[in-house]
């Protein structure tokens, strides 16, 4: 058996050194794979020598069947117990300290696995933390290193630890580097070659000549060099010298340049490569904004058909999409209630294919992950589509279930006057649903046990035609359901009342501010092209839900910028679909400590002033910026073409989502046959007039003449947390998680529009 000192990543192993867990699962277990209460596979699972990857293999396995593996990497979370619904499933037949889960970044599915013991299983565990945390406190270069050593693995067929020329070339062309053959005639790699072969793989020329044009000396940059790049690169404010003195302390790597308060090439390079050198403002990364408005008052993050894995017709629902959304801060999930079966109610798409799960399953999930990540108010938005029988087992599990988290009465027990903030509602889930009678009924008056109402709030809903099975045509279901609301589950409800929108001048005389209309994205864009003003003023006093068309059957997403310029709170998405709309939302929501809660613009909410997103200069405050982006350089692009010898030509494109005189997007040229340091200096300028709602997007494709470009990478963030002057941008995939090291190398300037 190897050890952890035998390692060929030191940088990963770092600190693991005489970790029981991790020597255990070098050595190898045997463990029981779940798929589901009848699928139950033992297999072997190993970690690696590189502390990075772990297989696993049937025993019975024959040798020429290649072993299943996975990245530790790919890894976001170890779950303990009973915590996904296979494992629930087979609850009695495996005790929870012997049962765990692996969680997959992105939409990759869970791999459920039951050890031999509980020792066992918490050897896994805590092995697996202990990974995970150390390859989260990995420096840019070590990611790097890492990342450079990956790729030799790969392409050193024979694994004889040496390449010769054909697994060189085959290893650029993964790492998205043309290299022709006629570089070398003996078809090895010389040792001349090889030195400009890693100088070509770790030099960064674009990031040399900023170093030089501010060291005196050309060798390191002095602490007058350093705060002086700070100070007109930058454009940093306070105190620069002690900042130029605390990221040398933190970057330098050289003890000798400490000494002299100096900062050489390489700690500038991981200076740049950090959270301080990255586009992204690091002091907008916690809590920074005003938590104790009232509700109306912040975009609130919202999935849409929360319990769906997948499409809204066939897909898969399951209570797993509850916890990831809420894992990634969701704070408004939804849940669609129907009669089930033995008087319990289940959760799916009705009258579709989609399968179900049951209500109280649901709510066991909610109360577990709620404040996991954010300990700001949860909304449980409820399509009620229950008898009043099965009305009174939801509120019984809604009571026993969420216990003190669930809010049943005003938080002063008194009548208000206006909605509680997030920072008065911590720790506290609402139910956003009908309610029998008024708020104020509840301070003293009479009201019924029952009330005929419309149970559901959405209009259009994607049905299966039976008669045309096989075409899953839709039908639109014009006639709403009307049918009896049991006062148990009406007395959930406290500030979320969910109701029927008339028009903007029947709610400004009518309207209480504890009243939430819902609207399809059609009719939001119809108020918005008729009275786009009043309906910013509504979202002034009042919460709003915004949810996709019922025609959209594949789980798509509309562009939620739009919902947001009108003010809109509850912009809610499909959270399970990748692309541009999710891009948004992910941006938006990773300011303030990413807790669901972003508090929007002054001009949006006062109900005194009247803000227009179509005519955004007249408003008080006008201020249009010009933002100039120099796209300079990319870094290890990842591959996307798996077409042989297919190396990526990458552009990049910058896009604005704003109001609609924002809108705009512009791209850089293509580089051929280079993803791994593409060079444009390419200059991208845009006039900015609402920059308060302008979110910043930047995509990278692979050019393609014949065809639509490949999607390579992406970075989306509000413009209002966009630091100036040389900057990083680390992409991410397409399902919004990083890839490391892949990063864009910009310089940003930000100014008054003349």
């Amino acid at each position: 058996m190897k050890s952890l000192s035998e390692c060929k990543y030191p940088s990963v192993c770092a600190g693991l050194q005489g970790d029981d867990n991790l020597q255990s699962m070098l050595v190898g277990t045997v463990m029981r794979k779940i798929k589901s209460r009848t699928w139950k596979k033992q297999r072997y699972f190993k970690l690696q020598d590189d502390c990075m990857t772990i297989w696993y293999k049937s025993k019975k396995a024959d040798k020429r069947v290649p072993r299943s593996k996975f990245s530790v990497g790919d890894v976001e979370a170890v779950r303990e117990g009973h915590q996904s619904e296979v494992l629930l499933s087979i609850a009695d037949e495996f005790p929870a300290d012997r049962c765990f889960t692996l969680v997959f970044r992105g939409r990759r599915g869970n791999l459920d696995l039951v050890a031999e013991s509980a020792e066992e299983a918490q050897s896994w565990i805590r092995g697996m933390r202990k990974l995970i945390e150390n390859l989260e406190n990995m420096g840019e270069r070590e990611r790097l290193d890492q990342w450079i050593s990956d790729w030799f693995k790969k392409a050193d067929k024979n694994n004889d630890g040496r390449m010769n020329f054909k697994e060189v070339r085959d290893l650029l062309k993964m790492m998205n580097v043309d290299m022709n053959e006629h570089h070398s005639q003996s078809g090895t790699l010389e040792d001349d070659e090889f030195v400009l072969f890693y100088k070509m793989l770790t030099q960064r020329e674009d990031v040399l000549r900023v170093f030089q044009e501010y060291s005196a000396d050309g060798q390191k940059l002095s602490l007058r060099d350093l705060e002086d790049f700070l100070r007109e690169e930058q454009l940093e404010g306070g105190d620069i010298q002690q900042q130029a003195k605390q990221l040398i302390e933190r970057h330098e790597p050289s003890d000798a340049a400490k000494q002299l308060n100096a900062m050489t090439f390489d700690g500038f390079l991981m200076y740049l490569g950090s959270a301080e050198g990255s586009i992204f403002n690091p002091q907008q990364r916690g809590i920074f904004q005003d938590m104790s408005q009232p509700l109306c008052h912040y975009f609130i993050s919202s999935s849409h058909n929360t319990y769906l894995m997948e499409d809204q017709l066939r897909g898969h629902s399951s209570v797993e999409g509850y916890i990831r959304a809420l894992n990634r801060g969701c704070r408004c999930v939804e849940v669609d209630c129907w009669d089930g079966a033995n008087g319990e109610p289940i959760v799916y798409h009705g009258h579709t294919f989609t399968s179900k799960i049951l209500f109280k399953d649901v709510v066991n999930a909610v109360s577990n992950y709620a404040f996991k990540v954010s300990e700001y108010p949860v909304i449980l938005s409820i399509e009620n589509h229950c008898s009043v029988e099965q009305q009174r087992v939801m509120a019984h599990h809604l009571n026993h279930i969420l216990g003190d988290k669930l809010l049943k009465s005003t938080l002063d027990g008194k009548a208000p006057i206006g909605l509680p903030s997030p920072e008065d509602l911590k720790g506290k889930i609402l139910l956003k649903a009908k309610k029998i009678g008024g708020l104020e009924e509840s301070f003293g008056g009479m009201v019924e046990d029952t009330l005929t109402v419309e149970v559901s709030d959405e209009e259009e809903v994607a049905e299966i035609d039976e008669d045309n099975l096989h075409r899953e045509s839709l039908r639109r279901r014009v006639k709403k359901s009307k049918q009896r609301l049991s006062k148990e589950l009406s007395d959930c409800v406290v500030y979320c009342k969910s109701v029927h929108f008339n028009s903007f001048k029947h709610s400004r005389i009518h309207s209480k501010f504890y009243e939430v209309a819902s609207f399809t994205e059609s009719k939001a864009r119809k108020h918005m092209r008729e009275a786009g003003a009043e309906f910013v003023h509504h979202n002034a006093r009042q919460l709003t839900r915004v949810y996709p068309s019922g025609f959209r059957t594949d789980s798509s997403n509309f562009n939620p910028q739009e919902m947001w310029n009108a003010g809109c709170q509850i912009v809610a998405l499909n959270f399970q679909t990748a692309g541009e709309g999710m891009d948004l939302n992910d941006g938006l929501f990773s300011v303030n400590s990413c807790c669901g809660y972003v508090l929007k613009p002054s001009f949006m909410r006062d109900p005194e002033k009247r803000f227009d997103p179509d005519t955004p200069q007249k408003r008080d405050g006008y201020r249009p910026l010009v933002l100039t982006i120099q796209v300079i350089s990319g870094q290890q692009l990842p591959k996307v073409n798996i077409k042989e010898g297919s190396i990526v030509d990458p552009l990049v494109r910058v896009e604005i989502h704003g109001v609609p005189m924002d809108q705009a997007k512009q791209e850089t040229r293509y580089i051929e046959n280079n993803g791994f340091n593409p060079v444009w200096y390419d200059t991208l300028r845009f006039s900015v007039h609402t920059p308060e709602l302008a979110m910043v997007r930047f995509v990278v494709e692979d050019y393609d003449k014949t065809s639509k470009n490949d999607f390579v990478g992406q970075y989306t963030l509000p413009m209002s947390c966009m630091q100036q002057g040389y900057r990083h941008i680390h992409l991410l995939s397409k399902d919004g998680t990083s890839i490391p090291p892949s990063s864009l190398f910009v310089h940003i300037r930000i100014s008054p529009l003349e």
